[in-house]
């Protein structure tokens, strides 16, 4: 069984900046969480990707395919 995973917020990154596109619903949820956190929603954004990319089942061979396309 897969141990239960604990997003954590925290503060202060370095960072390049990129455009990207993402639902209205979820850039404003977004933007909620990182104003109850006083983070840039950029730090919460990155801080979701790496969570995400982090924590994928360590058996899935996709994982590696999607770190490695450009």
């Amino acid at each position: 069984m897969r141990e239960e995973m604990m997003f954590r917020i925290s503060k202060g990154y370095d960072h390049i900046t990129k455009t990207i596109r993402i639902p209205i619903p979820l850039a404003e949820t977004l933007e909620e969480l990182a104003a109850e956190n006083d983070i840039s929603l950029n730090q919460l954004i990155n801080q979701c990707i790496r969570f995400a990319l982090e924590n994928q089942d360590k058996n899935d061979d996709e994982k590696e395919m999607c770190l490695e396309k450009p």
